[in-house]
């Protein structure tokens, strides 16, 4: 059953829930008004039949003069305690049975709706008494005739309106919700287009209120399609730069392969150069696992307390020995603080960035590392004096595979690689940040925020 039909006949059945509720009340209500007015006349003409009525010298009570004023619907009798009629007023008082056969001996006044033949009748019994001794019953009648047409009428006209009300009430239901619930037609018609078409550039229009339910909806579904077609063309590219960073490893180590096997001997460059492409693809599939777990929240970090000068000392006399003759490695200033964090990973940030300083930067270049107190925060400093990055690429440095032609130098592949991405994660999932400031033919300067510990 559609969602249109069942919030349609759940609101029509709750409006005339609600409709025989408010006709119940209603009926009840003026049945209470209408009995009272007749109640009420009946203490009153009772009163009178009281007042005119006399007992013999047998004991039996009999009505005196009644007034000519007397109502015609009005009818009474007495019944002795022996159960006989000892007299009546009316048409209808003469006859053989009481107007209520169940008060006609009362000790106390009491009303009570019976019938008597085709007619319903509204009966007051009251007891009558001569001293303290109970005499006889007085039941004084009135006919109800003009209450059961009302009542009858009364009947009529609540179910008239119960079945307007849900009637109209399921119309207006009905095409209410049409209007309502369209974004969500047009929701599933563009679910199915993408689904068809693989389009996830497809938006879902919405014409109404953006800040109603339904508007929330859709600008959610939109934001989800937007994510949904940024991560798949990051998809798409992250493969297009896999399979060419992979060709190229794999294209070096089929040749050289293949020249072995022509020349049938094994030449040492061509071993060294296997070697060396098979270190690329390890690097490649190591940056490319790590990456996976940090993203899937699967790569574990262990934080304790981390002496940051020490460890900057540390990776400054590694550094040192890897950047040989090359490059010149300077640590110019180092203040002691402390860091919570995962010690080999901010390690391996460290090594990343003075590694690839050393890398990109010409012979007899200078790196320079620092690390000091900037109010609450410790701030490392890894600045080169090398080549620069181009401006338009700064933008972009850490994302995976990025290619920046223009900038440095990078060997064979000329891209920024893994390593700037994991550095960037590992850095963010420390609590800090990483910056970068750089000039064509000017270097380059890597900033490294963290909180310390106080």
């Amino acid at each position: 059953m559609f969602l249109r039909v069942r919030l349609t006949f759940l609101y029509s059945l709750l409006m005339g829930a609600v409709l025989l509720i408010f006709g119940a009340a209603a009926y009840s209500l003026v049945d209470i008004v209408l009995l009272s007015q007749v109640d009420d006349k009946l203490e009153v003409t009772a009163g009178e039949f009281i007042a005119a009525s006399r007992v013999n010298y047998l004991k039996e009570v009999k009505f005196g003069p009644i007034s000519e004023d007397m109502d015609v619907d009005i009818h009474a009798q007495i019944w002795g305690l022996n159960d006989t009629l000892q007299d009546s007023y009316g048409a209808l008082g003469g006859g053989e049975l009481p107007f209520d056969p169940l008060n006609y001996r009362v000790d106390n006044p009491r009303f009570r709706e019976t019938n008597v033949g085709n007619r319903s009748l509204r009966v007051l019994s009251i007891p009558l008494k001569q001293g303290s001794d109970q005499v006889a019953v007085l039941q004084v009648a009135v006919p109800l005739d003009s209450i059961e047409t009302a009542r009858t009428y009364l009947v009529y006209v609540l179910l008239v309106t119960w079945l307007y009300g849900v009637v109209i009430a399921g119309v207006v239901t009905w095409f209410t919700l049409g209007v309502t619930l369209a974004p969500l037609k047009t929701i599933v018609d563009t679910a199915e287009h993408i689904n068809r078409a693989d389009d996830l550039s497809r938006r879902i229009p919405h014409h109404g209120l953006n800040d109603d339910e339904i508007g929330d909806l859709v600008n959610t579904f939109n934001q989800t399609l937007e994510r949904l077609e940024a991560l798949f063309i990051s998809q798409q590219r992250f493969l297009a730069d896999v399979s060419h960073e992979l060709r190229t490893p794999l294209t070096v180590i089929k040749g050289n392969v293949d020249l072995i096997r022509r020349m049938k001997q094994f030449d040492d460059e061509s071993l060294i150069s296997i070697d060396q492409e098979a270190g690329r693809l390890t690097r490649l599939v190591g940056g490319l696992l790590m990456l996976a777990q940090a993203e899937s929240g699967k790569l574990p970090l262990s934080f304790r307390s981390v002496e940051l000068d020490i460890l900057i000392t540390e990776v400054f006399q590694e550094m040192r020995v890897i950047a040989g003759n090359k490059v010149r490695v300077h640590l110019n200033e180092i203040d002691q603080m402390q860091v919570k964090g995962d010690r080999d990973r901010l390690k391996q940030v460290l090594i990343n960035l003075v590694g690839n300083a050393i890398q990109y930067t010409p012979q007899d270049g200078d790196v320079y590392l620092s690390v000091a107190k900037v109010g609450d925060q410790a701030r490392i400093i890894c600045r080169d004096n090398g080549p620069g990055i181009p401006s338009e690429d700064l933008p972009h440095i850490f994302e995976r595979f990025y290619r920046a032609e223009k900038s440095r130098t990078r060997g064979r592949a000329t891209s920024f690689g893994l390593g700037l991405s994991i550095t960037k994660w590992i850095v963010e999932h420390h609590g800090g940040r990483i910056e970068v400031d750089s000039k064509e033919g000017q270097g380059t300067t890597f900033a490294i925020w963290l909180p310390m510990i106080t």
